[in-house]
C-alpha cells in the first residue's frame, strides 16, 4: 500500500494574509465546509490570538467542521497557545500549530533572542499545548535559511517534549527544489528520533517555485503539504492545493504515496474561494483556469477529437469542470432552491435569511436565463455582505454618457438611516459613481485595484467587482455583482467603504510581535 499524504489547507489563514482578502467568520465557514467536502486532512482555521474575529472564526469552523482536523496557530507564547485551545474546545479532532523563527537574522534582528533560548521557548510552547491536545505541530519559521545543525537540534527538542508533526517551512521563498527536498532528506536521517513525527512542508512561492518545492519534499519522506486553492496567500502566496493533488495523483508511476482528496470538488471549491476573497483565478491557471483544458490550436484540436490523452493528461471532469451546469431557472421552487444550496455548502440560519435569499434568486431570474452554481455563490455573498452593519446601502444609481460630453452619475445613499444624493462627473461611468459615492462620504481611502470578472458566460453574464481600498494603513476588498457591470461597482465600492467604516478592525496575524 502507498502512503497517506496528508493536505493541509491554511486557505483560511495564510491565505486570508493576502492584503485585502480578510473573511468574516461566516465566509470562513462556508469555504471550511467546501474543505471538508474536498476531504482535506487540516483545515488551519486562523490565528485565534490575533484578534476577537479571528478567534470567533477558528471556534465556528470548529463546531462545524466534524471529519477534518482544524488547526489554530499560535506563536510559542503561552497566551497564543491557551487562546488556540480555548477556541479549538469544541473541534472533534483539534490540533495546535506552534511556531518560532530559527534563523540567525530572526533570532538576532526579530525575536532578539540567544539559539538556547529560542529552544527552551520552543519546548515549552509544545508542552503546553499538549494540555489542549495530543495532536501538535510545530514549525521552525524561516528554517530555508536556518542552520541545518540547530534545526536538527530544536527539532529533536520539540518531539522529545510531544510535538507529532514537524513542519519544515521555506518561509521566504528563497530556496530551490533540488536543495529543498535534499535538507528534508537529510533532516529525516539526522534527528534521532524522528520517525517519531510527520515531516511536513509549507512553501511559499516568491519564485515561483512553492509546488516543485513541496513536490522535491514529498518524493524525500515529507508526509504532509501545507497548501492553499488557487495558492492564495501573502506575497507571492502559497503552494497551490489543486496543483499539488493533482500532480501527485497524475504522477502515481513517480510518487510513493497519494492524498485522499475528492478531486471533483476542486473547481467548486476554487470558484467558491474566489468569489469570496475577490481575487479572481488567472484564465492560464494550472487546473482551475477556465482555459486549463481549452485547445484554440488546430493541430491540439485534432488530436484531442482523435484521442484525449494526445493532449490531455486529466479529464476535466475529474477536478469538477463537469459540475458547472445550470440547476435553476426563474420557473424553480422554493425547495429546489434550498436543495441546490444546500449541495454547495450553503445553509440558511433562518427561514427569513431563506426567503431573503429566494427572493434575490427570482430577481436575478427575471434578469438572466440561465442560473449557474457561481450566480448562487456570488448571490449568498452579496447577502452576507450586506447583512454585516451597514452604515452605507445603495438606493439609486442614475448615470449619463454621451459621446463627446463629460460622464456623470447621480446615486441615493442611505447613511446611517438618512437619504441622501450626490452627483459627480468622471472619466468614464465608474469614476463617476466612486466621485459620487465620494461626494457624500469623504472617506479619503485611496482605491487600490479595480477588478472586473464575468462570473459565467454569457452577454447577460452577471459581472463581479472587486474594489480595494487603503486608508491609515487599512487595506479592505468589497466586491458587488450584477448583470449591470456599473451597479455592480458601485455595489463594490459601497461594501468597502462599509468595511472601512465598521468598528470592528482586525489585526493582521503578521503585525504583532513575539
Amino acid at each position: 500500500m502507498k502512503d497517506k499524504l496528508i493536505i493541509f489547507d491554511t486557505t483560511l489563514r495564510d491565505g486570508e494574509q493576502s492584503p485585502g482578502a480578510s473573511m468574516n467568520r461566516d465566509e470562513k465557514v462556508r469555504i471550511a465546509r467546501a474543505l471538508e467536502r474536498l476531504r482535506v486532512d487540516v483545515i488551519e482555521a486562523g490565528f485565534p490570538a490575533a484578534s476577537p474575529g479571528d478567534f470567533e472564526a477558528v471556534q465556528a469552523v470548529a463546531r462545524t467542521v466534524t471529519d477534518s482536523t482544524v488547526c489554530g496557530l499560535a506563536r510559542a507564547l503561552d497566551r497564543d497557545i491557551d487562546r488556540a485551545g480555548e477556541a479549538l474546545k469544541e473541534a472533534g479532532r483539534p490540533r495546535i500549530h506552534t511556531f518560532i523563527a530559527t534563523s540567525p537574522i530572526h533570532m538576532e534582528r526579530k525575536l532578539r533572542m540567544s539559539p538556547d533560548q529560542v529552544v527552551e521557548r520552543a519546548v515549552a510552547a509544545v508542552k503546553r499545548a499538549r494540555r489542549y491536545t495530543d495532536d501538535v505541530e510545530f514549525s521552525p519559521e524561516d528554517a530555508g535559511r536556518s542552520e541545518e545543525d540547530f534545526l536538527c537540534r530544536i527539532i529533536e527538542a520539540v518531539i522529545a517534549a510531544g510535538a507529532t508533526t514537524i513542519n519544515i517551512p521555506d518561509t521566504v521563498g528563497y530556496s530551490l527544489p533540488h536543495e529543498f527536498g535534499a535538507l528534508i532528506a537529510r533532516l529525516r536521517e539526522r534527528i534521532p528520533n524522528a520517525d517519531k513525527a510527520v515531516f511536513s512542508v509549507h512553501c511559499h512561492n516568491d519564485l515561483g517555485l512553492a509546488v516543485a518545492n513541496s513536490l522535491a519534499a514529498v518524493l524525500n519522506g515529507a508526509r504532509q503539504v501545507e497548501c492553499t486553492i488557487n495558492g492564495l496567500g501573502e506575497r507571492a502566496g502559497n503552494a497551490a492545493l489543486e496543483e499539488v493533488v493533482m500532480a501527485v495523483r497524475t504522477r502515481q508511476d513517480v510518487f510513493p504515496c497519494d492524498t485522499g482528496i475528492n478531486t471533483r470538488e476542486i473547481v467548486p471549491c476554487s470558484k467558491l474561494v474566489s468569489s469570496i476573497t475577490g481575487f479572481p483565478v488567472q484564465p492560464n491557471k494550472a487546473i482551475v483556469g477556465a482555459n486549463a483544458f481549452a485547445h484554440e490550436s488546430g493541430i491540439h484540436q485534432d488530436g484531442v477529437l482523435k484521442h484525449r490523452e494526445t493532449y490531455e493528461i486529466m479529464r476535466a471532469e475529474d477536478v469538477g469542470w463537469s459540475a458547472n451546469r445550470m440547476v435553476l431557472g426563474k420557473h424553480s421552487g422554493r425547495n429546489a432552491f434550498r436543495t441546490r444550496m444546500k449541495e454547495l455548502g450553503i445553509e440558511f440560519e433562518s427561514e427569513e435569511a431563506l426567503n431573503e435569499a429566494f427572493a434575490r434568486f427570482k430577481e436575478l431570474a427575471d434578469k438572466k436565463h440561465e442560473i449557474f452554481d457561481e450566480d448562487l455563490q456570488a448571490l449568498i455573498s452579496e447577502q452576507i455582505f450586506e447583512a454585516e452593519a451597514e452604515r452605507v446601502k445603495l438606493i439609486a444609481l442614475h448615470v449619463c454618457a454621451d459621446t463627446g460630453e463629460i460622464p456623470v452619475a447621480r446615486v441615493v445613499l442611505k447613511i446611517d438611516g438618512e437619504e441622501r444624493t450626490g452627483e459627480a462627473g468622471g472619466s468614464g461611468v465608474v469614476d463617476a459613481t466612486f466621485k459620487a459615492v465620494e461626494s457624500l462620504l469623504d472617506t479619503g481611502a485611496t482605491l487600490l485595484l479595480y477588478s472586473v470578472n464575468n462570473i459565467t458566460t454569457g452577454t447577460d453574464a452577471q459581472g463581479e467587482v472587486t474594489v480595494r481600498l487603503e486608508k491609515a494603513g487599512r487595506v479592505v476588498n468589497g466586491q458587488g455583482a450584477d448583470t449591470d457591470i456599473v451597479i455592480a461597482s458601485a455595489k463594490a465600492y459601497i461594501n468597502a467603504v462599509n468595511k472601512l467604516l465598521s468598528p470592528r478592525s482586525r489585526k493582521h496575524p503578521q503585525a504583532a510581535d513575539v
